[in-house]
């Protein structure tokens, strides 16, 4: 394994362990702002897993296949500072990027996440955001039918929902490479969809939420690009309405500690923008 492009890596990541007979599982959104832990009835796990490296070997993964793709696609807005400037500037050059590299008719996009990591701060306020170090996928089918209902018109919704539409995350590096906290993404073919997923409630003071927690199981076959730079951009697929076997529906992800980061390595600093991806 040289130490500039190791071919994989070993680290612990973070899995769901549901809660006791069948409950359903929840966590809520608002953070004691003491401690920044939020109220849960579940456990989680760490487990050491490998993680490949696609750095050279990008082209074994797409959307359709393990879930997520990898792209080169420079950003034209690259100060990430202010989020009146991102909807401006990032969103429209977003959009079109997503319908370029989908063939997708329609893309809304409905949110976007900074991340910076700032080991010791509490993330308990949306412009304190960190890496989230727990397998997970951001939509369950419940939930990204919900999104659509919310985020697009009632004269709309109908019949986008009775068309192929998926919930897309693109990912990218802000301000300099991302080899500190890097992103991990689980093949979906290497995922049991009956028995490693399961709904979790995200309780807001308003609404209610779904994810899915993601279990444990020595099968995944988890992937990562070492060294993304704000150049790259990662497309993470959450849902897809094609559910007959023939596509990647989720893609399971999480945040994690590589222990091939150099110690001088930056703090990672990303963005993610969710999108509803609608075809004809």
């Amino acid at each position: 394994m040289s130490g500039a492009n190791p071919i994989s890596t070993t680290a612990s990541l973070t899995f769901f362990v549901p809660p006791p007979d069948g409950v359903r599982a929840y966590q809520k959104i608002n953070a004691d702002p003491n401690t920044g832990e939020r109220e849960k009835n579940f456990e989680r796990i760490e487990k050491d897993v490998v993680i490949e490296n696609l750095r050279g070997n990008e082209d074994s993964v797409t959307l359709d296949t393990a879930g997520f793709q990898f792209f080169k696609s420079p950003a034209k807005h690259t100060t990430f500072t202010n989020d009146a400037e991102i909807e401006k500037e990032y969103y429209p050059e977003s959009i079109e990027l997503i319908k370029k590299l989908t063939g997708a008719s329609r893309v809304v996009l409905f949110d976007h996440t900074i991340r910076r990591r700032r080991p010791g701060q509490v993330d308990d306020h949306p412009d304190r955001r960190q890496p989230v170090s727990q397998a997970h996928v951001d939509q369950t089918t419940a939930s990204s039918i919900a999104r659509v209902h919310r985020h697009l018109p009632p004269s709309d919704a109908p019949s986008l929902l009775k068309r192929r539409f998926q919930i897309i995350n693109l990912w990218r590096p802000i301000s300099h490479i991302a080899l500190d906290s890097p992103l991990a993404l689980c093949d979906y073919r290497s995922v049991d969809t009956k028995n490693d997923v399961l709904p979790v409630a995200l309780v807001y003071p308003d609404r209610e939420g779904e994810t899915l927690g993601v279990k444990y199981n020595p099968n995944h076959k988890w992937k990562y690009l070492r060294g993304m730079t704000p150049d790259e951009v990662v497309f993470i697929k959450c849902f897809d309405s094609i559910q007959d076997g023939s596509v990647a529906v989720f893609t399971p992800h999480t945040g994690f500690k590589d222990p091939t980061t150099p110690p001088d390595a930056p703090l990672r600093e990303s963005i993610e923008l969710r999108a509803l991806v609608f075809y004809d």
